[in-house]
Protein backbone atom coordinates (compact mmCIF):
# COMPACT_ATOMS: atom_id res chain seq x y z
CA UNK A 1 0.00 0.00 0.00
CA UNK A 2 2.85 2.35 0.87
CA UNK A 3 4.57 1.58 -2.44
CA UNK A 4 1.36 2.27 -4.33
CA UNK A 5 0.88 5.58 -2.53
CA UNK A 6 4.47 6.52 -3.35
CA UNK A 7 3.90 5.78 -7.03
CA UNK A 8 0.80 8.00 -7.05
CA UNK A 9 2.69 10.75 -5.26
CA UNK A 10 5.55 10.60 -7.76
CA UNK A 11 3.08 10.66 -10.64
CA UNK A 12 1.33 13.70 -9.19
CA UNK A 13 4.67 15.44 -8.69
CA UNK A 14 5.68 14.70 -12.28
CA UNK A 15 2.33 15.99 -13.55
CA UNK A 16 2.73 19.16 -11.50
CA UNK A 17 6.20 19.76 -12.92
CA UNK A 18 4.91 19.14 -16.44
CA UNK A 19 2.02 21.57 -15.94
CA UNK A 20 4.43 24.21 -14.65
CA UNK A 21 6.63 23.83 -17.75
CA UNK A 22 3.56 23.98 -19.99
CA UNK A 23 2.30 27.11 -18.26
CA UNK A 24 5.72 28.73 -18.54
CA UNK A 25 5.68 28.10 -22.29
CA UNK A 26 2.30 29.79 -22.63
CA UNK A 27 3.29 32.80 -20.52
CA UNK A 28 6.55 33.19 -22.46
CA UNK A 29 4.70 32.97 -25.77
CA UNK A 30 2.32 35.75 -24.74
CA UNK A 31 5.13 38.02 -23.52
CA UNK A 32 7.28 37.46 -26.60
CA UNK A 33 4.48 37.94 -29.11
CA UNK A 34 4.58 34.33 -30.24
CA UNK A 35 1.19 33.22 -28.95
CA UNK A 36 -0.48 30.99 -31.53
CA UNK A 37 -3.01 28.17 -31.68
CA UNK A 38 -0.39 25.90 -30.11
CA UNK A 39 -0.25 28.17 -27.07
CA UNK A 40 -4.04 28.17 -26.91
CA UNK A 41 -4.05 24.36 -26.97
CA UNK A 42 -1.45 24.19 -24.21
CA UNK A 43 -3.48 26.65 -22.14
CA UNK A 44 -6.59 24.53 -22.66
CA UNK A 45 -4.69 21.51 -21.36
CA UNK A 46 -4.08 23.52 -18.19
CA UNK A 47 -7.79 24.22 -17.74
CA UNK A 48 -7.96 27.59 -19.49
CA UNK A 49 -11.52 27.80 -20.81
CA UNK A 50 -11.02 30.66 -23.29
CA UNK A 51 -12.71 33.42 -21.25
CA UNK A 52 -14.16 36.34 -23.17
CA UNK A 53 -12.05 39.07 -21.53
CA UNK A 54 -8.28 38.79 -20.92
CA UNK A 55 -5.68 41.16 -19.48
CA UNK A 56 -2.08 40.88 -18.32
CA UNK A 57 -0.83 42.13 -14.95
CA UNK A 58 2.90 42.65 -14.34
CA UNK A 59 4.98 43.54 -11.32
CA UNK A 60 7.99 42.47 -9.30
CA UNK A 61 8.10 38.93 -7.97
CA UNK A 62 8.80 38.49 -4.26
CA UNK A 63 11.94 36.76 -3.04
CA UNK A 64 11.62 33.11 -2.14
CA UNK A 65 9.99 30.06 -3.65
CA UNK A 66 8.31 30.96 -6.95
CA UNK A 67 5.95 28.00 -6.59
CA UNK A 68 4.53 29.53 -3.42
CA UNK A 69 4.04 32.83 -5.25
CA UNK A 70 2.24 31.11 -8.11
CA UNK A 71 -0.01 29.24 -5.69
CA UNK A 72 -0.82 32.50 -3.88
CA UNK A 73 -1.88 34.03 -7.21
CA UNK A 74 -4.08 31.00 -7.89
CA UNK A 75 -5.80 31.35 -4.52
CA UNK A 76 -6.45 35.03 -5.12
CA UNK A 77 -7.79 34.25 -8.59
CA UNK A 78 -10.15 31.59 -7.28
CA UNK A 79 -11.47 34.03 -4.70
CA UNK A 80 -12.05 36.62 -7.44
CA UNK A 81 -13.55 34.02 -9.80
CA UNK A 82 -10.85 34.59 -12.41
CA UNK A 83 -8.97 32.19 -14.64
CA UNK A 84 -5.21 32.71 -14.60
CA UNK A 85 -2.04 31.59 -16.28
CA UNK A 86 0.92 32.78 -14.26
CA UNK A 87 4.63 32.45 -13.74
CA UNK A 88 7.77 34.08 -12.40
CA UNK A 89 10.17 35.12 -15.13
CA UNK A 90 13.40 36.45 -13.68
CA UNK A 91 12.38 39.11 -11.17
CA UNK A 92 9.00 39.65 -12.81
CA UNK A 93 5.67 38.16 -11.76
CA UNK A 94 3.36 37.71 -14.75
CA UNK A 95 -0.36 37.01 -14.55
CA UNK A 96 -2.59 36.46 -17.56
CA UNK A 97 -6.10 36.82 -16.18
CA UNK A 98 -9.41 36.03 -17.84
CA UNK A 99 -13.02 36.53 -16.88
CA UNK A 100 -13.36 40.26 -16.20
CA UNK A 101 -13.63 43.34 -18.40
CA UNK A 102 -12.24 45.56 -15.61
CA UNK A 103 -8.41 45.35 -15.62
CA UNK A 104 -8.00 47.58 -12.57
CA UNK A 105 -10.33 45.39 -10.52
CA UNK A 106 -8.41 42.33 -11.72
CA UNK A 107 -5.09 43.83 -10.63
CA UNK A 108 -6.49 44.84 -7.24
CA UNK A 109 -7.78 41.35 -6.59
CA UNK A 110 -4.40 39.78 -7.46
CA UNK A 111 -2.02 42.34 -5.97
CA UNK A 112 -1.32 40.55 -2.67
CA UNK A 113 1.46 38.19 -3.81
CA UNK A 114 3.40 40.90 -5.70
CA UNK A 115 6.51 42.39 -4.14
CA UNK A 116 6.75 46.10 -3.35
CA UNK A 117 6.87 48.37 -6.37
CA UNK A 118 4.63 49.18 -9.32
CA UNK A 119 1.96 46.75 -10.49
CA UNK A 120 0.62 47.52 -13.97
CA UNK A 121 -2.48 46.13 -15.67
CA UNK A 122 -2.61 46.04 -19.45
CA UNK A 123 -5.82 46.73 -21.37
CA UNK A 124 -8.51 44.10 -21.83
CA UNK A 125 -8.28 42.09 -25.05
CA UNK A 126 -10.73 39.53 -26.44
CA UNK A 127 -8.70 36.34 -26.05
CA UNK A 128 -5.35 34.70 -25.38
CA UNK A 129 -4.14 35.22 -28.94
CA UNK A 130 -4.49 38.97 -28.45
CA UNK A 131 -2.96 38.96 -24.95
CA UNK A 132 0.45 40.01 -26.26
CA UNK A 133 -0.96 43.51 -26.83
CA UNK A 134 -2.00 43.69 -23.17
CA UNK A 135 1.35 42.29 -22.04
CA UNK A 136 3.35 44.76 -24.13
CA UNK A 137 1.35 47.70 -22.79
CA UNK A 138 1.82 46.49 -19.21
CA UNK A 139 5.56 45.99 -19.77
CA UNK A 140 5.92 49.47 -21.24
CA UNK A 141 3.96 50.87 -18.31
CA UNK A 142 6.15 49.05 -15.81
CA UNK A 143 9.25 50.49 -17.49
CA UNK A 144 7.88 54.04 -17.48
CA UNK A 145 6.14 54.00 -14.10
CA UNK A 146 9.09 55.53 -12.24
CA UNK A 147 8.43 58.80 -14.09
CA UNK A 148 5.07 59.15 -12.30
CA UNK A 149 6.09 59.17 -8.66
CA UNK A 150 2.53 59.41 -7.36
CA UNK A 151 1.16 56.66 -9.58
CA UNK A 152 -1.49 54.54 -7.86
CA UNK A 153 -0.81 50.89 -7.14
CA UNK A 154 -1.99 49.09 -9.15
CA UNK A 155 -2.12 51.38 -12.17
CA UNK A 156 -3.52 50.92 -15.66
CA UNK A 157 -1.08 50.89 -18.56
CA UNK A 158 -3.43 53.30 -20.34
CA UNK A 159 -3.08 55.78 -17.47
CA UNK A 160 0.67 55.81 -18.13
CA UNK A 161 0.37 56.80 -21.80
CA UNK A 162 2.33 60.08 -21.45
CA UNK A 163 5.24 58.44 -19.62
CA UNK A 164 5.22 55.49 -22.01
CA UNK A 165 5.28 57.84 -24.99
CA UNK A 166 8.23 59.78 -23.58
CA UNK A 167 10.03 56.52 -22.82
CA UNK A 168 9.82 55.63 -26.51
CA UNK A 169 6.79 53.34 -26.68
CA UNK A 170 5.44 53.75 -30.25
CA UNK A 171 2.08 52.19 -29.44
CA UNK A 172 1.50 54.76 -26.66
CA UNK A 173 2.35 57.59 -29.03
CA UNK A 174 -0.02 56.24 -31.63
CA UNK A 175 -2.78 55.77 -29.06
CA UNK A 176 -2.46 59.35 -27.80
CA UNK A 177 -2.64 60.71 -31.34
CA UNK A 178 -5.43 58.47 -32.58
CA UNK A 179 -7.62 58.53 -29.45
CA UNK A 180 -7.15 62.16 -28.40
CA UNK A 181 -5.62 64.40 -31.06
CA UNK A 182 -7.45 63.06 -34.13
CA UNK A 183 -10.94 63.10 -32.54
CA UNK A 184 -10.35 66.70 -31.43
CA UNK A 185 -9.14 67.59 -34.89
CA UNK A 186 -12.27 66.05 -36.42
CA UNK A 187 -14.50 67.86 -33.92
CA UNK A 188 -13.36 71.22 -35.26
CA UNK A 189 -10.48 73.66 -35.01
CA UNK A 190 -12.14 75.57 -32.16
CA UNK A 191 -11.72 72.69 -29.71
CA UNK A 192 -8.04 72.18 -30.48
CA UNK A 193 -7.33 75.90 -30.32
CA UNK A 194 -9.24 76.39 -27.08
CA UNK A 195 -7.61 73.41 -25.39
CA UNK A 196 -4.15 74.50 -26.49
CA UNK A 197 -4.61 78.06 -25.26
CA UNK A 198 -6.21 76.89 -22.00
CA UNK A 199 -3.30 74.57 -21.22
CA UNK A 200 -0.77 77.27 -22.09
CA UNK A 201 -2.57 79.79 -19.86
CA UNK A 202 -2.01 77.68 -16.72
CA UNK A 203 -5.53 76.24 -16.98
CA UNK A 204 -7.18 79.63 -16.51
CA UNK A 205 -10.63 80.08 -18.04
CA UNK A 206 -10.39 83.86 -17.92
CA UNK A 207 -6.87 83.91 -19.37
CA UNK A 208 -7.87 81.61 -22.21
CA UNK A 209 -10.99 83.68 -22.90
CA UNK A 210 -8.92 86.86 -23.20
CA UNK A 211 -6.49 85.20 -25.59
CA UNK A 212 -9.33 83.83 -27.73
CA UNK A 213 -11.51 86.99 -27.53
CA UNK A 214 -14.50 84.99 -26.32
CA UNK A 215 -16.57 84.81 -23.14
CA UNK A 216 -15.28 82.50 -20.35
CA UNK A 217 -18.51 80.51 -20.66
CA UNK A 218 -17.59 79.74 -24.27
CA UNK A 219 -14.25 78.39 -23.09
CA UNK A 220 -16.02 76.38 -20.39
CA UNK A 221 -18.43 74.87 -22.93
CA UNK A 222 -15.63 73.95 -25.35
CA UNK A 223 -13.61 72.30 -22.59
CA UNK A 224 -16.63 70.20 -21.66
CA UNK A 225 -16.77 69.16 -25.30
CA UNK A 226 -13.08 68.18 -25.08
CA UNK A 227 -13.97 65.87 -22.21
CA UNK A 228 -16.92 64.44 -24.14
CA UNK A 229 -14.78 63.79 -27.22
CA UNK A 230 -11.67 62.38 -25.53
CA UNK A 231 -12.72 61.12 -22.11
CA UNK A 232 -10.01 63.30 -20.52
CA UNK A 233 -10.92 66.40 -18.50
CA UNK A 234 -8.72 69.51 -19.03
CA UNK A 235 -9.56 70.70 -15.50
CA UNK A 236 -7.90 67.64 -13.94
CA UNK A 237 -4.15 68.08 -13.54
CA UNK A 238 -3.25 64.54 -14.59
CA UNK A 239 -5.67 64.54 -17.53
CA UNK A 240 -4.40 67.94 -18.64
CA UNK A 241 -0.87 66.52 -18.75
CA UNK A 242 -2.07 63.64 -20.92
CA UNK A 243 -3.91 66.03 -23.23
CA UNK A 244 -0.86 68.27 -23.55
CA UNK A 245 1.36 65.36 -24.58
CA UNK A 246 -1.28 64.21 -27.08
CA UNK A 247 -1.37 67.68 -28.66
CA UNK A 248 2.42 67.80 -28.92
CA UNK A 249 2.61 64.36 -30.53
CA UNK A 250 -0.25 65.13 -32.90
CA UNK A 251 1.46 68.30 -34.11
CA UNK A 252 4.71 66.44 -34.60
CA UNK A 253 2.95 63.79 -36.68
CA UNK A 254 1.17 66.44 -38.75
CA UNK A 255 4.48 68.23 -39.26
CA UNK A 256 6.06 65.05 -40.59
CA UNK A 257 3.14 64.56 -43.00
CA UNK A 258 3.55 67.99 -44.57
CA UNK A 259 5.51 68.06 -47.86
Amino acid sequence: AFATAQVYAQAAEARGAWDARLESLVVNAVLSGEADEGAVSRAAALGWNSPEHVCVVLGTAPDGDSELTVEAIRRAARHAKLQVLTGVLGDRLVVIAGGSDNPLAVAKSLIGPFAAGPVVAGPVVPDLLAATRSAQAAAAGLKACSAWQDAPRPVLADDLLPERAMAGDPSAREQLVEEIYRPLEEAGAALLETLSVYLEQASSLEGAARMLFVHPNTVRYRLRRVTDVTGWSPSDVRSAFTLRIALILGRLVDGDLQP
